[in-house]
Parts: C-alpha cells; sequence; structure tokens
C-alpha cells in the first residue's frame, strides 16, 4: 500500500500543479489542516533537485501566510474557530499553560515548535491568542519554517539519489517512523503543555 502511495506522490511532484498544490497544503497546514507539508516536499524534491530550493522557498512562503492565518484565528476567533481546533486536537486541557509560557517564553515557542512535528497551526492558533507581538511572530516563523524547509531541501538536494533508494527500500519502516513522529508531537504538545 504505501509503495502504491509513494509511487502516485513522485508521479504527483512531477505534474505541473505540484507546486501551487504543494502550497495551498503548507498554508492550510499552518492553521487548520492536519497533513504536515513534508509529506509533499519531500517526494518534488527527490523528483526534481534542480528546483530543490524554488520548493523550499514556496514552502516557506505559503506557511508563514497560513501562520497569519491562523494567528487571525487565535485573535479574533479563538472562541469559536480556534477553540474547535484545540478541540479537533484534543489539547483544551494544554491551552492555558501553554498560552501562558507566551508571556516569557514567546519567541523560543514559535522558533523550536516551528522545527518540530508539533502541530505549527497549534503555535500560530496559539500566539494569537496570547496576542504575541505579530511582527515578531513573522519574523519567528519566516526563520523556524525557512530553516525547516530549506533544511530538507538542501539534504535532498546534495544526497538526493542516496536519500531516495534509502527511502525506497525502507518506505514502510520510514512511513511508520513519520508517523509515530507525528501522533508523538500531537501527544507531546498535549501532555507537556
Amino acid at each position: 500500500m504505501f509503495r502504491r502511495l509513494y509511487d502516485w506522490v513522485i508521479a504527483l511532484a512531477g505534474h505541473r500543479h505540484a507546486v501551487p498544490a504543494m502550497g495551498a497544503v503548507s498554508f492550510l497546514e499552518s492553521s487548520v489542516f492536519p497533513i504536515p507539508p513534508d509529506v509533499m516536499l519531500v517526494p518534488m524534491v527527490l523528483a526534481n533537485r534542480a528546483k530543490a530550493f524554488q520548493i523550499a522557498l514556496v514552502c516557506t512562503v505559503a506557511s508563514v501566510l497560513g501562520g497569519l492565518l491562523g494567528y487571525a484565528i487565535g485573535y479574533y476567533l479563538f472562541e469559536t474557530l480556534g477553540a474547535w481546533v484545540v478541540r479537533a486536537y484534543g489539547l483544551q486541557s494544554a491551552r492555558d499553560s501553554f498560552m501562558a509560557g507566551f508571556e516569557h517564553y514567546g519567541i523560543w515557542i514559535i522558533l523550536i515548535k516551528g522545527l518540530t512535528p508539533i502541530p505549527y497551526k497549534l503555535v500560530t492558533i496559539a500566539s494569537g491568542a496570547a496576542h504575541f507581538d505579530l511582527f515578531t511572530f513573522v519574523w519567528a516563523s519566516i526563520v523556524t519554517r525557512g530553516a525547516r524547509f530549506f533544511l530538507i531541501a538542501a539534504l535532498l538536494w546534495k544526497f538526493g539519489d542516496p536519500v531516495r533508494l534509502f527511502i525506497e527500500k525502507h518506505l514502510t519502516v520510514l512511513t511508520w517512523i513519520f508517523l509515530a513522529c507525528l501522533v508523538g508531537g500531537f501527544v507531546a504538545f498535549r501532555y507537556l503543555f
């Protein structure tokens, strides 16, 4: 099953609308969508290493713009849409301590959480709900999301063929590890904050 999905995503990565589709996923992931853009970023760079940094740039810009939507949801709509997103991820109990953390560690929360499997949408919504400084939020988002996506793109650009062979050889195990990290990020966020 994973092999067919992988082959389909690799084929989609070469499609002429792949970059806008990945941009849409990256935008939505920063505010409401559960699937991280890495799922498209990795095969797209592997399929076209010459455009690795262009793909990472689109992913970064779309993620930061989506982060602004998440921020706006937290700032203006936290009691309705923001609360729904928090409930959808089962993080009601963590909400208060996480938002209180913004008073002392806001910039570090954005910088560190933007690099981890912890869902970035929760950081963006919490930033808005805490009325965190918008300028600082934007530059921290650019730094952290850019670092994440450009690092992935650079590694795939430099070591593309060996990485592709490794992924293809260990696809099932890597898929389960990725899913475990994604779920682990949600769990860690829920119980640590």
